[in-house]
Parts: C-alpha cells; sequence; structure tokens
C-alpha cells in the first residue's frame, strides 16, 4: 500500500511518498497552495497509485489546532470528495524546523551557493523533507 503525505501550508505544500510496502517515506516535492493544488494532487496519485493520503495536523504549542487547521481539514474533504481515497491526520509538531535543522547540516557544506540561495533551497525542500517525517511517523505507528 502506497502512502502520500502531505505538509499543507498557506503558500506551499511539501508532499512525500511512501514506498510501495508502506514502510518507508521519502520527500517528493513542493506544490503552490493555489487553485490547482487539488488537481495536482490528484495528478499525483493516479500516477504513483497512491493508496492513501497522510495530512499533516497542525497544532500550537498548548495542543490546539492552528488557525490553518480548519484549512487542513476542508483540503482534506476535498481530497475525500475528489479522489475516494481514504485521508488519515497525522500530528505534526515542529516537523518543518526539524527538517530544515537535518537539511541546514548538509546545506553547510554546499558553500559555492550563495547565502540567499541557500537560504532559499533549504526552506523549499525543508517542506517535502516534513512531509516525509509526517508519513513516517505515520507508517511507524501504523506498522507497529
Amino acid at each position: 500500500m502506497k502512502f502520500l503525505g502531505v505538509d499543507y501550508g498557506s503558500k506551499r505544500v511539501g508532499v512525500a511518498l511512501s514506498d510501495d510496502g508502506g514502510s518507508l517515506a521519502f520527500p517528493h516535492s513542493i506544490m503552490a497552495n493555489d487553485l490547482n493544488l487539488l488537481e495536482n494532487v490528484a495528478k499525483l496519485c493516479k500516477d504513483e497509485e497512491v493508496s492513501g493520503i497522510v495530512l499533516g495536523e497542525s497544532h500550537d504549542l498548548s495542543g490546539k489546532p492552528n488557525k490553518i487547521m480548519g484549512s487542513i481539514e476542508e483540503f482534506a474533504k476535498n481530497l475525500e470528495a475528489e479522489l475516494e481515497l481514504p485521508v488519515y491526520f497525522q500530528k505534526e509538531f515542529m516537523t518543518t524546523v526539524e527538517a530544515r535543522g537535518r537539511e541546514g547540516k548538509e546545506s553547510n557544506n554546499a558553500r559555492k551557493i550563495s547565502k540567499s540561495q541557500n537560504q532559499n533551497l533549504k526552506s523549499n525542500s525543508a517542506d517535502a523533507s516534513a512531509a516525509a517525517l509526517i508519513l513516517q511517523r505515520y507508517l511507524d505507528k501504523k506498522n507497529n
């Protein structure tokens, strides 16, 4: 069973895919959060033969839903209606920060890239890496 992981943001949406067995998650891409988002996710799910979608559930430090959680829930309803695939929620706490920290170590080795280019690459690829962290946490929980 192959899963799609989603780190939903107001501007960008990080996307990850699992292996065919649903054991390991891998960063895939970043999509713009625009009018084409649902269509783009649907195409990816069809192309990759995805069986389920895992969305990051966003909460603040006190455990209450963030202001973006309403948009995430609406997106989940649209996905379920459009794709007829199950949508699961996985708590995401600081996944983007964690992803940036992991990538920061790697990007420090790439000194040939200008500082602004390096920061832009880090923030963009961190969204896909955060989606992979969300998806991996879900897979670990599901498989144990």
